[in-house]
């Protein structure tokens, strides 16, 4: 995971540019390169994973023309063949291939060729003209904005990084490029092209086939992986699939609380039948309440389940990046809202059900995809999101949302169904139900940010909140705990975030005050 800060007027104080470089320096620790050039001004953090040696390192330049990216590249080897008549490759990282890339078929089609997770911005150094692009989910954050002085666009990994010379800093859209002062739209992976409506057996066969290539494809790495495992279904698969094709056993971890873990539990039973060189970490309500802040200051929001989610999250990759040499980390991010999740079974029509989960893919980068990608990356190490992988949700998206609805009275029926008999998992995992991550750590994790937030806000307190926050006004304590914290880093910048992360409330029996799935009517045994 790297960071990046470009701005594309020379003249930025030098002096505010460098405070906001250095804001990032966590994203990448094994590099860090400032220049001023024709372009404007680099600046960039890295964390060596392709080719460890200094030839990875950015920005890459060529016949005048630079670009830094922050990505995985997965087809890289195959792009390097298109691109061999033109150019010489110098390095063995996969980003090399990115300016060849763009010189010779330009970023409309050269984004539309990327197998990848990226955020990139180049200058071509014939026209003069600054661009920009990401991946179609937003899994690889981008920030833009407009240089104080002359308005001139600025990009950056992360907000933080801009807000010392810029204004109007907003994230930079997934699956769009920048070109000619506009954002153009290149793949929204939330509109499949097409509906597919095969046997039961076709498609399970597809979703198995599909996820195994995502997993395999991440795997390449030059420095060591990792394994963040709930012992849910979604992480349990990838390790199981990494286990499977690797000669050795894999490194897992998980999270929960000292007094109430149930991820610590289902986690355990599946390192376990899988193998792996599995490691516990519990945590207590000093650690819970210790971390807040610095969760909100790296997360860069205030929604209520992101915080929550973030905070387990947060403190087990900060024991890795403690005590092992681990750099990457693959997680289980994306498969709820491709699948459906507990507040899904009360979609009331296939059409309801599909354009919910398109909405939730469209909005990832704002919430679970921007959760995995600060807790991770502020502890230096990098995610890799194989439920996130293009062509795995591209078809999932396209199958008739008829069959991915819970009419099997089993949620993500169809994921488990392509894995069963398999031998990956036992089928007493395969088919337990899980918890929401925040809850799963321990229920008491939440109960304590609750009482915490009780006795810091009286109700008037609440009150007050609409008059003193009116955009996405916080509406119960814990929710103005959380954005008191993120105003004081970030003030006036609340809409960077569009909404509170809940259950559609249009549906009938997602009409709740809480986002955990815990106050569904249909919770169940999840989480016990």
């Amino acid at each position: 995971m790297c960071g990046f800060v470009f701005t594309s007027y020379e003249g930025t104080k030098q002096k505010e540019f460098d405070k906001g470089f250095q804001k990032i320096y966590h994203r990448g620790p094994d590099n860090e390169s400032v220049t001023v050039q024709r372009g404007g001004i680099w600046g960039f953090h890295r964390l060596a994973i392709m080719d460890l040696s200094n030839r990875g390192n950015q920005p890459f330049m060529h016949n005048g023309s630079e670009l830094m990216c922050n990505g995985e590249i997965f087809n890289y080897q195959e792009l390097e063949k298109l691109v061999k008549d033109i150019y010489e490759f110098h390095s063995e990282s996969d980003c090399e291939v990115l300016l060849p890339l763009y010189e010779k078929f330009g970023i409309e089609i050269m984004v539309k060729m990327l197998d990848a997770e990226f955020a990139m911005v180049l200058y071509d150094g014939k026209t003069g003209e600054v661009m920009a692009a990401r991946d179609p989910i937003g899994i690889r954050p981008l920030f833009y904005g407009f240089e104080k002085e002359t308005g001139k666009i600025s990009f950056s990994s992360e907000a933080k990084g801009l807000i010392d010379f810029c204004k109007g800093v907003k994230p930079f859209p997934p699956g769009h490029y920048y070109k000619d002062g506009e954002f153009h739209s290149y793949n929204d992976i939330a509109d499949p092209k097409v509906i597919v409506d095969e046997e039961i057996e076709t498609i399970t066969k597809k979703i198995k086939d599909k996820l195994e290539a995502a997993v395999i494809k991440r795997l390449h790495s030059d420095a060591p992986i990792g394994f963040l495992l709930s012992g849910g279904l979604d992480s349990s698969l990838v390790c199981a699939i990494a286990q499977k094709h690797l000669k050795k056993p894999i490194k897992t971890f998980a999270i929960g609380m000292e007094t109430d873990p149930i991820d610590l539990k289902y986690a355990g039973e599946v390192a376990e039948y899988l193998g792996t060189e599995h490691t516990e970490v519990r945590i207590a309500k000093d650690d819970v309440l210790g971390a807040l802040r610095d969760v909100i200051y790296h997360l860069e929001s205030w929604d209520i389940t992101t915080v929550r989610a973030s905070i387990g999250m947060y403190l087990i990759c900060k024991y890795i990046h403690e005590n092992t040499g681990l750099k990457v980390l693959l997680t289980g991010e994306v498969s709820d809202e491709i699948f459906g999740y507990k507040y899904t079974d009360f979609a009331p029509t296939p059409a309801e059900f599909q354009k919910e989960a398109q909405k939730r893919i469209r909005e990832l980068y704002l919430y679970d995809v921007l959760r995995a990608d600060r807790c991770i990356a502020a502890h230096s190490l990098e995610a890799r999101v194989p439920f996130g992988d293009i062509d795995f949700v591209n078809y999932v998206m396209s199958v008739n949302p008829e069959k991915k609805m819970n009419k099997y009275n089993k949620g993500k029926y169809l994921l488990r169904k392509a894995f069963e008999g398999e031998g990956y998992l036992p089928d007493s995992i395969l088919y337990r139900e899980k918890a929401a991550f925040s809850d799963a750590v321990g229920h008491s994790m939440v109960d304590y940010l609750k009482e915490y937030a009780e006795a810091k806000y009286s109700e008037e307190d609440l009150k007050n909140a609409a008059d003193k926050y009116p955009y996405k006004t916080p509406f119960t304590k814990e929710s103005l705990l959380y954005r008191e914290i993120f105003e004081e880093f970030y003030p006036g910048n609340a809409d960077w975030i569009k909404d509170f992360w809940m259950p559609n409330r249009e549906w009938e029996g997602c009409r709740v005050d809480d986002p955990s799935a815990r106050v569904l009517s249909n919770y169940g045994d999840s989480g016990k």
